[in-house]
């Protein structure tokens, strides 16, 4: 439920999701109505009136005490006594503009709701437009939110100073042209050293426009590109620059072996890469060299259907330094390919192979046998998985979250070998249909659980979760 607002409005349902947050720009400037719903404050209210300053409770020491003790004429009254009053201490501000109250009680709020608290009066918004308030956070920004209608209807770029105040670093641009992304950098101060990551997403921007882009905002490290069908591959060769250390490429029609070939040249400090293109090969993967080999730590290649089991020697040859490695939605791949990648990925915290249907119970015994740091593994939508395979998995002491959603054939034996698994924290199990409530019932053995999945699960009853809200007090289980 939304929390009311400053002036009791209902909150705007603005909640962030993976570090990116709602925040449209505003007119003034000042980034106040950053807010997409709810009734603004009344802006530059003065805050309230500090009370009248009140005289000190007495002290054995002041005149004051020692002649009210002895019974003496009230001082206040008037007299000689009256002479020793202590004067009023000196003016503190009031609590609702104390700063460094304010600095801490800030931080116990949401972005969303700073947003609104920014518009209480100036002295909140002073406080909460330090950068230390939004570390972390994107603000996204539409293109029709970039500009402002003037009477005579022409449109004038909005003034971008309260995301400045802000200190952002990262900026998410949807929907824009080669035009809205120069305007943006004329716009923001902090766009040629300051911003550290871009993301573009379903943007008409061309070679020309990215090219324009990396050549002026010289701080961007972090690249990310999503439904952006009007640049090709000769504009990444134009326009891709060594200081990149990480790239995401997604949805993008016109990316193929070629684009894999100038990330590879052009980016020797690339530390992660995530790509989604259907038309990728395994040709693309052998591009990679040793430089890679030396800074990729990671790589996501995402319904990348083409790529098969030689895809993946190519990948396990030339980057031997993975520590995280997603083959989400390759469906050529089969337990041949596990294999390569335990045998020779040894570092390998992170695997994902959800959404491959030729992966069997064999490839989790490679996966166990020889991955022995692997913390996380995703095997949603694996069809062939069966109870043997997870008793394989039983065997891995440092595995802390397991993903198995839609895993259709797990039934309640194989969650038996999952209750010796102690070092899980996370366990996903959502739309496995043969899993009953008996079954489900024994991961109350499992203590050290913080989360577990249960949506769409059949043998998830309401009776199970309020067991599990007995047993498992420290779980946070989603039905």
């Amino acid at each position: 439920m939304s929390s009311p607002g400053v002036n009791g409005d209902p909150k705007p349902p603005c909640l962030p999701r993976n570090g990116l947050v709602k925040l449209p720009g505003q007119p003034n400037g000042l980034g106040a109505a950053s807010i997409t719903k709810g009734t603004p404050a009344a802006k530059n209210r003065p805050c309230q009136p500090p009370p009248p300053p009140t005289l000190p409770p007495p002290s054995l020491a002041s005149p004051l005490s020692r002649g009210t003790l002895a019974g003496g004429p009230c001082p206040l009254a008037g007299g000689p006594a009256s002479a020793s009053v202590p004067g009023p201490p000196a003016e503190r501000p009031p609590l609702a503009t104390d700063e460094k109250i304010l600095n801490g009680l800030f931080w116990y709020f949401s972005a969303c709701e700073k947003c609104v608290l920014a518009q209480v009066c100036k002295a909140w918004r002073r406080v909460l437009y330090q950068p230390k308030f939004w570390a972390g956070l994107t603000p996204v920004l539409h293109a029709k939110e970039l500009y402002n209608v003037l009477p005579s209807g022409e449109k004038e770029f909005v003034n971008l100073q309260g995301f400045a105040a802000r200190g952002f670093e990262g900026f998410c641009l949807v929907g824009v042209s080669d035009l809205d992304i120069c305007e943006f950098i004329d716009n923001y101060a902090l766009s040629k050293k300051g911003v550290k990551a871009m993301s573009l997403k379903r943007s008409t921007i061309t070679d020309a426009g990215l090219e324009v882009m990396l050549e002026q905002m010289q701080g961007v490290v972090r690249l990310e590109l999503s439904g952006c069908n009007d640049f090709t591959e000769a504009g990444l060769w134009s326009s891709l620059s060594a200081r990149i250390t990480s790239l995401s490429v997604s949805d993008c029609i016109n990316v193929a072996d070629d684009a894999i070939a100038a990330i590879s040249q052009l980016l020797p400090n690339l530390a992660e890469l995530s790509l989604q293109a259907y038309h990728v090969t395994d040709t693309a993967l052998a591009y990679f060299t040793a430089r890679q080999g030396h800074s990729t730590h990671t790589l996501r290649l995402l319904s990348c259907w083409e790529i098969t089991n030689h895809g993946v020697v190519n990948v396990v040859h030339s980057l031997p330094n993975l520590t995280a490695l997603s083959l989400s939605g390759c469906s050529k791949v089969t337990d041949d390919g596990v294999e390569l990648v335990a045998e020779n990925l040894r570092k390998l915290r992170s695997l994902d192979l959800s959404w491959c249907p030729r992966i069997t119970d064999m490839a989790l015994e490679y996966v166990a046998c020889d991955l022995h740091r692997l913390e996380e593994l995703v095997l949603d939508r694996c069809v062939r998985i069966t109870d043997t395979g997870l008793s394989y998995l039983s065997t891995m002491s440092s595995l802390r979250s397991l993903y198995l959603r839609w895993c259709c054939q797990v039934q309640d034996f194989g969650l038996k070998h999952l209750l010796a698994m102690r070092s899980l924290r996370l366990l996903s199990l959502a739309g496995c249909p043969l899993l009953t409530t008996t079954g489900l019932s024994g991961l109350v053995q499992l203590q050290e659980l913080e989360e577990l999945e249960l949506t769409n699960c059949p043998g998830a009853t309401p009776e199970l979760f309020k067991y599990f809200s007995q047993h498992l007090p420290r779980c946070l289980v989603i039905e």
